[in-house]
């Protein structure tokens, strides 16, 4: 079983690749910049804007899976600026709870639009949900 999932609530792929695509087990969501899905503009607002909407996006992605934040097995942060680290943590950890997945923080050279984060996701289906 391979499905595309998609969403209105969430970006449209700037390039040739899904937002998410489902397995049997595992869903794995592209990574989101925090782009406005009504505009495609970058949120205002620097780091802190953009975490959020990144987050936002994964969020309508895990939900058009029938997930939720709760789901994530493994997340990849993308950081243009490392600098920009306490406030990420902040902003992410809002949205994971208190049992939150494995992850990856890698700082990078630069990102597609200028953005200065991007977040990806893997979650897990769970037997009869």
């Amino acid at each position: 079983m391979r499905d595309v999932i998609s969403t209105a609530k969430a970006p449209v792929p700037i390039g040739p690749y899904s937002v998410a695509i489902g397995t049997e087990h595992l869903v794995f969501c592209a990574a989101q910049a925090g782009l406005d899905p009504a505009t495609g503009a970058l949120a205002p607002g620097g780091i802190r804007a953009e975490t959020d909407r990144a987050m936002r996006n994964l969020g309508a992605v895990l939900e058009a899976a029938g997930l939720t934040f709760a789901d994530v097995v493994r997340s990849g942060l993308f950081l243009v600026d490392m600098a920009d680290f306490p406030v990420v943590n902040e902003v992410y950890g809002s949205f994971m709870g208190d049992e939150p997945p494995a992850r990856t923080t890698v700082g990078v050279a630069s990102l597609p639009i200028r953005a200065r984060i991007e977040i990806d996701m893997v979650a897990v289906r769970r037997p009869g949900a």
